[in-house]
């Protein structure tokens, strides 16, 4: 999952863009609503969190234009004012959630995965190919019965691997859906991550390189097969 955070309170916005890190959560940051808005037109983000009181553009304006660009990305408005009518507000303007600070994490976190399952095809809770079985909810992972210790990259990789069925995701993909804006598109990092993720999935090999494409799991791991 990618997240754009558009919040203008910068300590703020670093708390809750390192909790949402730990917990294997792509994360933009924009301090304004206008920067915020040239990301939503330039990346793929699966929620956007957005703070309603903007200097500059107001939160309520970056709203109307997802909307009105029919962006696919869902929104989490926070805001300071929790009156039943500013909520009302909010959701009328086209937000699929709202949020009053100041707000629990562990809230925050259920919101925005709760939307980033709307944001994209449903899928089970748990994937299963080749023996590797992905539980995406508790962000565990075994082959064979035996536990993979991940880093974070590591199993947003693998669930981008797996969630694509079969089909091949590129490097540009996975940067984009796996690693922040800073990235950029430097390929090496995916490459080091496959490297290190194909060492502990072990064998016989599941992931294949596609030469000139990108990567999938391996055609001959088909769903239900163990």
């Amino acid at each position: 999952m990618r997240v754009l955070l558009v919040e203008d309170e910068a300590i703020l916005a670093e708390l809750i863009a390192e909790g949402l890190r730990r917990d294997a959560i792509t994360v933009d940051i924009a301090h304004d609503g206008a920067i915020g808005l040239r990301k939503l037109q330039t990346n793929d983000y699966d929620v956007l969190v957005l703070d309603r009181d903007l200097p500059g553009m107001h939160g309520d304006e970056v709203c109307r234009r997802v909307v009105a660009q029919r962006l696919l990305t869902r929104v989490l408005m926070l805001t300071a004012s929790g009156t039943v009518r500013d909520r009302v507000e909010g959701l009328g303007l086209g937000a699929d959630d709202y949020l009053t600070k100041p707000f629990a994490y562990d809230e925050l976190l259920a919101r925005v995965l709760a939307l980033g399952r709307r944001a994209q095809p449903a899928l089970p809770p748990v994937l299963e190919r080749g023996g590797i079985v992905l539980d995406i909810s508790r962000r565990q992972a075994s082959r064979n019965g035996h536990h993979l210790n991940l880093t974070r990259k590591e199993f947003a990789v693998l669930e981008t691997l797996m969630r694509a069925d079969g089909s091949v995701v590129s490097s540009e993909d996975l940067i984009e859906k796996v690693w922040d804006e800073h990235a950029g598109y430097d390929t090496n990092p995916v490459r080091v991550a496959l490297s290190r993720l194909r060492g502990k999935l072990g064998e016989p090999p599941v992931v294949e390189t596609v030469p000139g494409a990108g990567y999938r799991i391996a055609y001959s791991a088909a769903w239900g097969e163990r």
